[in-house]
């Protein structure tokens, strides 16, 4: 995800990781490969429900289909993970630089401030 990828992408990765049961496949296949049905094994939901999360994890980019003869395992895709931790980074730092210009802000006020306590 660049500053020039379009937002909808990003939006599409967020969308997807809004779901708790998405997030747990993510979690799974962040370990390896696995089929449909190994990952819907820990859910109390269809095959089908499940087929329709990995849809929408595959159209965010965050995991693939493979083949192996009959099976079609799925597999996480990092480099889209890793987009996504390099787009966090990005405004974590910028957070963390407002909050210290906000915080020497203070100092600077407080700094003011004390000689006129004394008085």
């Amino acid at each position: 995800m660049t500053a020039t990828e379009p937002a909808s992408s990003l939006d599409a990765v967020f969308a997807a990781l809004a779901d708790p049961t998405r997030r747990a496949i993510v979690e799974r296949l962040s370990k390896g490969r696995a089929s449909v049905m190994e990952l819907a094994e820990p859910f109390n939901i269809s095959q089908p429900a499940i087929s329709k999360h990995l849809k929408v994890l595959e159209r965010a980019g965050l995991i693939s289909h493979g083949r192996e003869a009959q099976r079609r395992p799925r597999e996480l895709k990092p480099e889209r993970l890793k987009q996504l931790s390099e787009w966090i980074e990005r405004y974590s730092k910028n957070l963390e630089a407002s909050y210290e210009r906000l915080e020497n802000y203070l100092r600077n006020l407080q700094a003011k401030e004390e000689p006129h306590d004394h008085l």
